[in-house]
């Protein structure tokens, strides 16, 4: 493992961490509130998106910061990618309709 390749966790009872880098599919360092921990992608996080720390249920509130975020709209795997393909953001409620890679609108023309 690369030790640059790292997500950051803000809060200790946020469920994402932050990639401050491109994290490639496999192991990665989660540090934040004094942790600092491997963990495993199971695929490519870009930077800036969210990582999921632990199992996060259909249903289920995404949490950053100390808060709700969003939804996740679908299970969402430890070491997973979380965007708008598996949550929705509980600010924008046209989230869940934006391109996960430009976020461009894909309900208008």
């Amino acid at each position: 493992m690369n030790q640059k390749t790292r997500a950051f966790r803000i809060a200790p009872q946020d469920n994402v961490a932050t990639a401050l880098t491109v994290i490639p599919k496999g192991a990665f360092l989660l540090f934040g509130e004094g942790e600092e921990v491997t963990m495993e992608a199971g695929e490519e996080i870009p930077r800036g998106h969210k990582v999921a720390v632990r199992f996060i249920k259909k249903g289920e509130a995404v949490i950053k910061y100390g808060v709700s975020i969003g939804e996740a709209t679908e299970d969402i795997r430890t070491g997973q990618w979380v965007h708008l393909h598996c949550m929705k953001s509980c600010y924008d409620e046209r989230s869940s309709g934006l391109d996960i890679h430009t976020g461009a609108a894909a309900d208008i023309s």
